[in-house]
């Protein structure tokens, strides 16, 4: 997976199509990850030890990562991510501006 916790990814399909927004969270092995104001579900808590007041709130779910794209800034689009050598190292380029990220 290349998207990592930071970057800033654009939905490209559901409900929220076309919204930009931060990646927060990741889980690798579920392939899914939490976008910021993204995926926004109703939970209704009941009060408790961790929780003092009940009520309900929204929060955002978890959402495929086959569903965002990362957003380049300096194209100004989404774009895929391709894997650069650099010496011993590899390292994350835009194949849009071809800059590293």
């Amino acid at each position: 997976m290349k998207i990592r916790v930071g970057d800033t990814v654009q939905i490209i399909t559901g409900k929220d199509k076309g919204k930009k927004g931060k990646v927060l969270k990741t889980f690798r092995n579920e392939d899914k990850v939490v976008v910021e104001g993204i995926n926004l579900v109703t939970k209704h808590l009941k009060p408790g030890p961790q929780v003092k007041e009940g009520g309900i709130v929204s929060i955002e779910k978890a959402i495929h990562v086959s569903n965002v794209m990362y957003f380049d800034d300096k194209a100004n689009r989404p774009t895929k991510i391709k894997m650069q050598a650099d010496g011993k190292k590899y390292i994350r380029a835009s194949k849009a501006s071809g800059d590293k990220i």
